[in-house]
């Protein structure tokens, strides 16, 4: 049963964003420390290297595409502690463009993957 309306698949929907939520802290939060800290590169390659500004440009329009998922995700969350959720046709239909969202946003991520490859490989590199 794929459906909103089978137990507990909005409660496994919210633990899902939940522990995506954590890598998405995880992965820019450990960018960050190796593109400051000079940890394999120094952090001139980074900020001179064409092909970093366009993975942070993949990056935040990333962000923003998740920026109505998010709050939506939160709405729900806040709706389903009181027991007052939308309608399931609402629902359904948030969802399936919650889903269209995700699969852009994992094509971005996959560029990003790409773009780190370039760059350890030294191209961007002035």
């Amino acid at each position: 049963m794929n459906d909103l309306t089978a137990p507990g698949a909005l409660n496994r929907g919210f633990k899902a964003d939940t522990l995506w939520g954590i890598a998405a802290l995880l992965w820019i939060s450990t960018g960050l420390w190796r593109a400051l800290a000079g940890t394999e590169k120094t952090p001139v390659y980074y900020w001179s290297n064409h092909i970093f500004w366009g993975k942070m440009l993949l990056l935040v329009l990333v962000i923003v595409i998740e920026i109505w998922p998010m709050v939506t995700l939160i709405r729900w969350r806040m709706a389903s502690a009181k027991g007052a959720l939308p309608p399931i046709d609402e629902l359904r239909a948030s969802g399936k463009r919650i889903a269209r969202l995700s699969d852009v946003q994992t094509l971005l991520v996959v560029a990003m993957v790409v773009a780190a490859t370039m760059m350890a490989r030294g191209v961007g590199a002035r």
